[in-house]
């Protein structure tokens, strides 16, 4: 699995994706914060985070398109699954440097909570929670974007399958407030991950939250593992 980890985050800053992805990423959070906070002169940085979220629809696609697809399109996909690495490995491997990349950019953030801190007063407890929140939102679309690259035959079908299913997790809250049927509006409200940041967004530290985006992407990297497996049985028989 280090191997697969260390290969795939070297490929992220050997090609553009890396620093395409930290680019933008730090290009939105930057007119965000001037929009948010600098103009209006706020030091409210949970609304800042809050009005991040969307950023993860937009930009995990990007990390993930050519992680699984990839290796189907360049006919690399039996070499690495007879290698000695489990299916387990490649996926974890392959998940984990994105997540790398990913907190790296989150990182990037606090730059702007230090430049509030310069000027006014910001509530540390309250920042790292909601960075925390914000991180684990990105580390389950990454993993549900690793799977949709899994099921994908080249990395623009990777791209936007994962930009279309970033797309409905991110209207499930508006199809939770249209319906009447109580029981699809609760398992509505209950699956979307905008609604599990909200405790963040108050500065509470939810374990319920915690553990439903540490198993929303446990889910999505088990159903990566297990499709590889069942391509790798199609390919012996």
């Amino acid at each position: 699995m280090r191997a697969i980890y260390k290969r795939e985050l070297l490929s992220y800053f050997q090609t553009p994706v890396g620093y395409v992805f930290m680019g933008v990423f730090a290009a939105i959070g930057g007119v965000m914060f001037y929009m948010l906070n600098l103009r209006t002169l706020s030091s409210d940085v949970l609304t800042f985070l809050g009005q991040m979220t969307f950023i993860w629809m937009l930009l995990s696609p990007v990390l993930t398109m050519r992680l699984l697809a990839e290796e189907r399109q360049k006919r690399t996909e039996q070499l690495l699954m007879a290698s000695p690495v489990s299916q387990t490995g490649i996926v974890l491997g392959k998940y984990l440097a994105a997540v790398t990349v990913l907190a790296a950019a989150v990182g990037l953030l606090n730059a702007y909570a230090a430049i509030i801190l310069l000027y006014g007063k910001v509530y540390l407890s309250e920042w790292f929670i909601g960075m925390l929140g914000f991180t684990l939102q990105g580390c389950a679309f990454i993993a549900l974007d690793l799977f949709i690259s899994g099921l994908a035959q080249n990395q623009v079908t990777a791209c936007v399958g994962a930009f279309g299913a970033n797309l409905f997790v991110w209207v499930l809250d508006a199809l939770a407030n249209n319906l009447t049927v109580p029981a699809v509006t609760d398992a509505l409200r209950f699956l979307s991950l905008f609604r599990r940041y909200e405790p963040f967004l108050l500065g509470q530290l939810s374990y319920a939250s915690i553990l439903y985006n540490l198993c929303f992407a446990a889910f999505f990297l088990a159903a990566a593992v297990w499709h590889m497996d069942m391509r790798r049985m199609r390919g012996r028989s």
